[in-house]
């Protein structure tokens, strides 16, 4: 999925004004939009485009902004998209059901587009820094089920010991353990091996 520089934002709200003007700003900083007059048109075009972030609206006709946030959350295409709810509602129980539903940030009406904007920016990055995370750690979990599958299938000569590497080379053990992991080696004798090598200290 493409990744825009500054991101893709989608907007939810029926009245025009509000989205020509935040729109209009958030294109001067750089950002992508995407604009719904409903809450259902919204969650079909976040389903499409999975966008960065979502700005949405709390009141509007048909499904409410707390619904449409809910369905969002409820959907695993759309889950993991941050949802800010802009809204002239601001009484602290609208506030506390929006963080209850998934949103993850609350911005009250008229909207003042410098907090706006250093918001958007804000939670962006997170959004991002989350999703960094969340590519390394499958790498990772990915590598390691490598790692698991080849311990299990590594021929291993029966007389010298020595196995043989991905591309058919036989080596020693410990030059295949350093190549594919992080462990280094220490020298040292086992006691059954020091019988072998000097006898001469365990006569009797």
């Amino acid at each position: 999925m493409t990744q825009h520089p500054k991101g893709l934002i989608l907007l939810v709200d029926d009245e025009e004004k509000n989205l020509t003007v935040t729109t209009d700003a958030l294109k001067q900083q750089g950002y992508r939009c995407l604009t719904a007059r409903d809450g259902q048109t919204g969650i079909d075009r976040a389903a499409l485009a999975h966008p960065d972030l979502i700005l949405l609206d709390v009141r509007m006709p048909g499904i409410d902004g707390f619904e449409t946030c809910r369905r969002l959350k409820a959907n695993e295409i759309t889950h993991d998209i941050p949802v800010l709810f802009m809204t002239i509602v601001t009484d602290l129980p609208n506030k506390v059901t929006g963080f209850e539903v998934g949103g993850v940030d609350y911005l009250t009406k008229p909207i003042e587009l410098p907090e706006l904007l250093g918001r958007v920016k804000a939670h962006i990055t997170i959004r991002r820094q989350q999703k960094l995370i969340e590519a390394h750690n499958k790498e990772l979990q990915e590598a390691l089920a490598k790692v698991k599958l080849l311990s299990g299938l590594l021929p291993i000569c029966m007389n010298c010991k020595k196995v043989r590497d991905d591309e058919g080379y036989w080596q020693q053990v410990e030059v295949y353990i350093r190549n594919h992991s992080e462990v280094d080696f220490s020298h040292g004798i086992c006691p059954d091996c020091k019988q072998v090598l000097y006898p001469e200290f365990f006569q009797e």
